[in-house]
């Protein structure tokens, strides 16, 4: 009877055993990485989509020069921009240029306006008036024409600095191409446990390195 027993127990041992597939363990995948392969139907799949967009964009990194930027900047104000792909930035190298253009004009205009006014009702000769038919002083003319100068010679500095910092932006934006800003450099900012556990408040500031 007890062998009758064992025998019966050691059969159903067998088929539950028999009856169990083998689980394959799926590999775990960062999806978020670019070109991370994906899981389809147990099988994975390169998403070449991505992998071809980081490897262009990973070929224009290497190529690039920041002696080109610098130089396409110094040739024609926005280039260099282009050239980073910042090209947002152009316009706003264009419409600076532009705007001190425009008062670089506007203030020589009424410059040489008040000077040749101011030469008319001083040079002695009775015979040449000014446009404001006397009604402004020599003073007035001189003071006002003064003012304009300066504004004049303030927009032709201004257009200097903005072409300048045109040039040193893409300059410095090429040599940053390079910099990794990646994931797998962070900084975190947390509660310190050395210092909680000796009952004083502290932060822990840290910089992983992956």
């Amino acid at each position: 009877m007890r062998s009758w027993v064992i025998g019966l127990c050691c059969a159903l041992a067998g088929t539950v055993v028999a009856q169990v597939d083998p689980v394959t363990p799926t590999p775990v995948v960062d999806s978020t990485a670019i070109g991370a392969p994906l899981i389809v139907n147990g099988e994975v799949v390169v998403d070449t989509a991505k992998t071809a967009e980081h490897a262009d964009t990973l070929s224009w990194r290497a190529r690039h020069s920041p002696q080109r930027a610098t130089l396409y900047s110094a040739v024609l104000p926005g280039a260099g921009q282009i050239y980073n792909r910042k090209y947002w930035k152009a316009p706003i190298v264009w419409g600076g240029l532009g705007a001190c253009f425009y008062f670089v004009q506007r203030n020589g205009k009424e410059y040489r306006r008040y000077k040749d006014a101011y030469l008319a009702l001083t040079d002695g000769d009775p015979s040449t008036t000014d446009e404001f038919d006397g009604r402004i002083s020599a003073a007035q003319l001189l003071d006002v024409t003064d003012t304009y100068r300066k504004w004049r010679d303030m927009s032709y500095i201004a257009t200097g600095l903005v072409y300048i910092l045109n040039i040193v932006d893409a300059s410095v934006d090429a040599n940053f191409v390079r910099f990794d800003v990646g994931r797998d450099l962070s900084l975190g900012v947390g509660p310190s446990l050395e210092l909680m556990a000796q009952q004083a408040p502290g932060l822990r500031l840290s910089l992983a390195l992956r």
